[in-house]
C-alpha cells in the first residue's frame, strides 16, 4: 500500500501530525494508499516554501518560465495512461475517459502558457494628446491556492495552473483527500524550481488553514456551496481574493424541432458520463410535449446501454466515489418517486463490490422535489414535459444555481431567447463543447470570479499604474 506525503519546496515531508487518511478504490472498496490527514503546520509549511521561490520565479523572464512549463507539459504528455490509471484507482473514472480529460487538461495548461505571450503584461496606454506617459504592468499576486474536487483531479489542476504559474505567482495545490493520488504524481513531474508548486494533503484540517492563511493572495476553488461559503469569509476577511466554482444543477431544454434520436444519446452522454459526477452533468431535463413520448423512450433506451463495469478499461458506467454520494444519490431518487415520479430504469444499489449505481430515468418529476433543486452529481436524468420552449426556459431557471445549460433547438427566436437562462456557460445544440477566447463567471450560488482567455490572467495578477510627466526622460 503506498503512502503519499506532502510535497514542499521540491522534496517530500512527513506531516506534522502522523494522523493518516485512507484513500479508497470505489469500485472493489479497498484501501489503496494512505495520505496525512492535514494540519494548520503542514498547510503554513507550503505556503512558506510557495512564498520562498516567488520572488525568483516572478523575477524570470517571461520566455524563461514558459519554457519551464512547457517542458512541464511535454513531459506531462508522456505520462496521460499512468495519470489516468491513477484518476481510475482513487475515484472509479474509467481509464479511456480520463485519458480524454487529462490531454485536455493540458491542451488547456499549454493554450495559458501561449496565452502568456500576447498578454498585456506591460502596456502602454497613453490616450493621444495626453501630457505624459501610463504605463500599466501586471504584477503577479504572490502565493496562490488552487484546492481542487475530486471528480477530475489532474484537469481542474491543469486548466487552472498555466495562467496562474506563467503570470509568476507560485501555487499551493490541494487536491481532495477522496482523489490524491493523480496530483501527487503531476506535482512530482512538474519540471519547475523547487517551491513554485507545492503539494498539500488532507482534508478540511488541510484546506481550512490553507485559505485561510494570511500570506494568500487569492484562493482558486472547486467544491461545494458550503465550502465555497466558508473560503470567500476566509478571504473577505483578508480582503483577498477568490474564484470559486460551486457546482450545478444544470438544466437541458429539448425543443419540439429536434432530431429526437440523436438528442437523446447527447442529452444521455451529458448524464451519465462520468456517473454524472462532472460539475456540469445534464441534472434537469426539460422536453417539449410533442416529443415527449418519443424522446423519453430513447433516452430510456439509452440509459439500458450504460452499463456498470469494474473493468478500469471499460467505457461504462464506473462506480460513483464513495458510498456517502451513492446513499446522495439513491435518496433523491426514491424521494422523487415517493412524492409521485415514476421510475423508468434503474434506480436500484447493486449486490456487488464497489459504490456502483444505475443509469437510471425519471418522469413525472416537479420543481419542488430535491433531485430538481439540488445538485445530485449521480447517473440519473430526471425529466419535465414542458407545453413549450418559454416554459422550459421559466423552469430552468427555478433554481439558485447557474454553472451551465444545454439548449437543443433549430427555431430561431428560440435560440434568441437562451440568453435569458441564468448560466454561466449555454451550450447549443451540443454538450461541453467551446472555443479557445470564451470567458465566464458562474451565476448565482455556482461561484463567483471570471475565468477564461484573458480573465484567467486578470485574476492572476494586480495592475499598477506608472505614470511619467512629460519631462521624464524614458531611456
Amino acid at each position: 500500500m503506498k503512502r503519499l506525503s506532502n510535497i514542499i519546496d521540491g522534496t517530500p515531508v512527513e506531516a506534522a501530525d502522523p494522523e493518516l487518511r485512507s484513500v479508497v478504490n470505489p469500485a472493489t472498496e479497498q484501501v489503496v494508499a494512505l495520505i496525512p490527514a492535514g494540519s494548520a503546520a503542514d498547510a503554513a509549511a507550503a505556503v512558506e516554501s510557495a512564498q520562498a521561490a516567488h520572488a525568483g520565479w516572478a523575477r524570470l523572464d517571461l520566455e524563461d518560465r514558459l519554457g519551464r512549463l512547457s517542458r512541464t507539459a511535454d513531459l506531462l504528455e508522456r505520462h496521460v495512461r499512468e495519470l489516468a490509471e491513477l484518476e481510475n484507482r482513487e475515484m472509479g473514472k474509467p481509464v479511456p475517459l480520463a485519458e480524454q480529460f487529462i490531454a485536455g487538461g493540458i491542451a488547456s495548461f499549454r493554450l495559458g502558457i501561449e496565452r502568456a505571450r500576447s498578454y498585456p503584461f506591460v502596456a502602454d496606454v497613453t490616450a493621444p494628446g495626453e501630457s505624459g506617459r501610463t504605463v500599466v504592468i501586471r504584477e503577479p499576486l504572490g502565493v496562490l491556492a488552487l484546492i481542487v474536487p475530486w471528480n477530475f483531479t489532474v484537469t481542474s489542476i491543469l486548466g487552472a495552473l498555466g495562467p496562474l504559474l506563467a503570470a509568476g505567482n507560485t501555487v499551493v495545490i490541494k487536491p481532495s483527500e477522496k482523489a490524491p493520488l493523480s496530483a501527487a504524481r503531476l506535482v512530482e513531474l512538474c519540471d519547475l524550481p523547487a517551491g513554485v508548486v507545492n503539494l498539500l494533503l488532507g482534508d478540511a484540517r488541510a484546506g481550512k488553514p490553507l485559505a485561510e492563511h494570511e500570506a494568500v493572495k487569492l484562493v482558486h476553488f472547486t467544491g461545494s456551496v458550503e465550502a465555497g461559503r466558508s473560503v470567500a469569509v476566509a478571504a473577505a476577511k483578508r480582503l483577498q481574493r477568490t474564484i470559486l466554482e460551486l457546482g450545478g444543477n444544470d438544466p437541458v431544454l429539448v425543443d419540439a424541432d429536434v432530431d429526437v434520436a440523436a438528442t437523446a444519446k447527447a442529452v444521455a452522454t451529458s448524464t451519465f458520463l462520468n456517473s454524472g459526477q462532472i460539475c456540469t452533468s445534464s441534472e434537469r431535463i426539460y422536453v417539449h410535449r410533442a416529443v415527449a413520448d418519443e424522446f423519453i423512450a430513447a433516452l430510456v433506451a439509452e440509459a439500458e446501454g450504460w452499463t456498470m463495469s469494474d473493468d478500469p478499461y471499460s467505457p461504462g458506467l464506473g462506480p460513483l466515489v464513495d458510498d456517502t454520494q451513492r446513499r446522495i444519490v439513491h435518496d433523491h431518487v426514491h424521494e422523487a418517486v415517493d412524492r409521485g415520479a415514476t421510475l423508468l430504469c434503474g434506480g436500484g444499489r447493486p449486490d456487488r463490490p464497489g459504490y456502483f449505481y444505475p443509469a437510471t430515468v425519471l418522469t413525472e418529476v416537479t420543481s419542488d422535489m430535491r433531485i430538481m433543486k439540488e445538485e445530485t452529481f449521480g447517473p440519473v436524468a430526471p425529466v419535465t414535459v414542458v407545453d413549450s420552449f418559454a416554459e422550459a426556459i421559466d423552469l430552468a431557471n427555478t433554481t439558485s444555481f447557474g454553472l451551465a445549460a444545454t439548449v437543443y433547438s433549430s427555431t430561431p427566436e428560440n435560440l434568441r431567447r437562451c440568453r435569458e437562462i441564468n448560466a454561466a456557460l449555454v451550450w447549443i445544440n451540443e454538450w461541453q463543447h467551446g472555443g479557445v477566447n470564451m470567458v465566464h463567471e458562474p451565476w448565482g450560488v455556482s461561484g463567483m470570479g471570471a475565468t477564461g482567455a484573458a480573465a484567467s490572467f486578470d485574476a492572476a495578477t494586480r495592475p499598477v499604474s506608472m505614470l511619467y510627466s512629460p519631462s521624464t526622460n524614458h531611456g
